[in-house]
């Protein structure tokens, strides 16, 4: 009996640990920021209009509904052309429902992927380019 009460009580305080969206989004960005093939994170509003990975807008292209114990993620990325897109999905919904799972206990019951768009890496055709840099040589150079 002193077990069933005990479990009790951990429902209940599950029932009082609550999460904002926000956590969640950002936990889903940093579980797949490293993710081969993914080059950036899309609005998935207006086309063109992507920023890479990092951590000033690190959930743009991301949301999440989040419930008492369930959450789903949306992803909206652009892949590196040539990439094994189904892989990449496998291994984005692998990182996510771990990540979230071991950090809140929430159950992952869905992760979209949207591909927005394909590109080479460092082509400069979604909204970001490279930029030359001056060594002290004063020769230019692409970064």
């Amino acid at each position: 009996m002193a077990e069933q009460t005990q479990t009790n009580v951990t429902d209940q305080n599950k029932r009082d640990l609550t999460y904002n969206a926000g956590v969640i989004e950002k936990i889903a960005a940093l579980s797949v920021v490293e993710i081969p093939g993914i080059l950036s994170m899309s609005t998935g509003a207006v086309e063109g209009l992507t920023e890479r990975l990092g951590r000033k807008d690190l959930t743009k292209g991301v949301t999440a509904e989040v419930g008492e114990k369930q959450a789903a993620i949306d992803l909206n990325v652009v892949i590196k052309y040539g990439s094994d897109i189904p892989k990449v999905y496998d291994e984005a919904k692998r990182r996510i429902t771990e990540n979230i799972r071991h950090m809140t206990g929430l159950e992952v019951v869905e992760v979209q992927m949207h591909v927005d768009d394909i590109d080479s890496e460092g082509e400069g055709k979604l909204g970001y380019e490279k930029q030359e840099v001056q060594d002290t040589t004063n020769e230019k150079r692409v970064e």
